[in-house]
């Protein structure tokens, strides 16, 4: 959630937040006449609570027909009570609901508009010109005995594969790869649960405008995770930190692809279940930026270890999800598609996420303070996609990055 105290200082700020969102900036004004409201219910509340235990003395000092007389107004007065109390809770429960359904404040540097009007910051590398035709990754996988899309249709439905052989190392090589780095640089090591409870998907801000993307289990009452950022933003939930903390989370993560119909059906670009390493940063608000451009850094280490060219992009802000303030994007080329295709991102959620999860830590002087957390990517399946396509050979086999080898125990992968 937004700081309200913040919105109270400098609502213009919000309100251009939506404007570059795209998204209805007359919100703002909706979650400032509920803060009012409630602020009114609460104060009322209080000073009807007040009244009544002054009265309550008052009337335990009376005899005769003056108590009784008391008595009768204090039933008054109780029920008054009542109702301020019952009105304080309607108006926190509408504060709470607007409050909920408004999205980080997007960061003045970043591009306005929609999934189109990114900014690109840099390009590394140049696009390997190849003097035979390329083969796309799905072509070499299946050459190579590594890509079975045929009976993960059979056995799950579209969009799911198996990974086999030589590509099932790979993938394991790569996320140990991401592993090893992650714990040099000082991040704890984490395997998560893929299943969250609703309270803990909420926090993140993946439901809501995103909830078509997320998988639930109606029987259990639990969603499973697109991402280990939501288990990783839940595991410190209504905890008071030390300092901060920056851990590296592998799991499977699940997304239903709702609204993506035709799009990247072939191989394993867009599919329904994939493996990744992501880092999580709880951090000082004040430290997030700095942080941020660290977290894009370890990205482009992983980057430069399997030698693929990239160009890094400024998100815009119609493009952000729910609780990011700022998102960079890391862009593969794809040899046979011509495109760069997203490999990693980084967010800045600043306070959002860690205002609904009630994470806290200590400042200077001992009281208790919201945090800030981002996220990165730093490796997942999809990665393999730039690796074969961008290191094939006339014969359809793949060059192994040399940061690589030492994972997987090969120079090459051949066919047959």
């Amino acid at each position: 959630m937004i700081d309200l105290r913040a919105l109270r200082e400098n609502p213009e700020a919000v309100r251009a937040s939506q404007r570059a969102r795209g998204e209805d900036e007359a919100v703002v004004d909706a979650l400032l006449s509920a803060d009012e409201r409630r602020r009114a219910a609460i104060a009322r509340a209080d000073a009807l609570r007040g009244e009544q235990k002054a009265f309550g003395k008052q009337v335990g000092r009376a005899r005769g027909e003056e108590r009784e007389a008391l008595l009768a107004k204090g039933k008054e007065l109780a029920a008054e009570v009542k109702a301020a109390e019952a009105e304080q809770s309607r108006a926190e429960t509408e504060l709470d609901e607007l409050h909920r359904a408004v999205p980080n404040v997007v960061h003045p540097d970043a591009p306005a508009g929609g999934v189109d009007d990114f900014a690109v910051l840099k390009h590394v590398g140049e696009p390997r010109v190849f003097d035979f035709e390329p083969l796309d990754h799905l072509d070499l996988g299946t050459r190579l005995g590594g890509i079975d899309m045929e009976r993960g249709a059979k056995v799950s439905g579209s969009r799911f594969y198996f990974l086999t052989g030589v590509l099932a190392q790979l993938e394991l090589a790569l996320l140990n790869m991401a592993v090893a780095q992650a714990t040099k640089a000082g991040f704890t090591l984490m395997i998560t649960p893929t299943l969250v409870r609703p309270e803990i998907m909420a926090g993140t801000g993946f439901l809501g405008a995103h909830a078509s993307e997320v998988y639930r289990l109606r029987d259990d009452d639990l969603y499973l995770v697109g991402t280990s950022e939501v288990p990783l933003a839940g595991y410190h939930a209504d905890e008071i930190l030390d300092g901060e903390r920056r851990y590296a989370g592998w799991s499977s993560c699940y997304r239903r692809e709702a609204g993506s119909y035709g799009k990247d059906t072939r191989g394993i670009i867009r599919v329904h279940q994939f493996n990744k390493v992501e880092m999580f940063s709880y951090v000082r608000p004040e430290d997030a930026e700095a942080e941020h451009a660290r977290l894009l850094a370890w990205e482009e280490e992983m980057l430069a270890k399997i030698e693929v060219p990239y160009r890094v992009i400024d998100t815009a802000a119609g493009d952000l999800g729910t609780s990011a303030a700022r998102k960079f994007d890391c862009e593969a080329w794809i040899p046979t598609q011509q495109a760069y295709r997203e490999l990693t991102s980084t967010s800045n959620c600043t306070t959002f996420q860690a205002r609904r999860l009630n994470v806290r830590y200590r400042d200077e002087n001992g009281k208790p303070q919201i945090a800030a957390t981002l996220n990165g990517t730093l490796a997942t399946t999809r990665w393999i996609v730039a690796i074969l396509e961008n290191h094939q050979q006339p014969d359809g086999s793949v060059v192994v990055p040399r940061a690589l080898r030492p994972f997987l125990g090969v120079d090459v992968l051949t066919v047959g």
